[in-house]
């Protein structure tokens, strides 16, 4: 069996430096939008794995940097 690893909102919320606070993620899961949660009674949890997919997923490249791959994947 795979062991995974959970955050609770306030190690979600330090996670992401305070740029999300608990009133934000509280929000979110009204509305169901932001990072999957599971809810297990009045415990909400938040898996890594999850978490990491919802990074990758809103992660902005900018054209300065797409330059710089492309240069560093031409031959010499």
């Amino acid at each position: 069996m795979s062991e995974s690893k959970f955050l609770t909102p306030e190690e979600v919320a330090e996670r992401y430096r305070g740029g999300v606070s608990l009133g934000t993620l509280r929000n979110w899961r009204a509305m169901r939008i932001g990072p999957t949660f599971l809810k297990i009674g009045k415990a909400i949890l938040y898996p890594v794995s999850e978490l990491d997919a919802w990074d990758e997923k809103n992660r902005v490249t900018c054209r300065a940097s797409r330059r710089l791959v492309e240069h560093t994947d031409e031959p010499a």
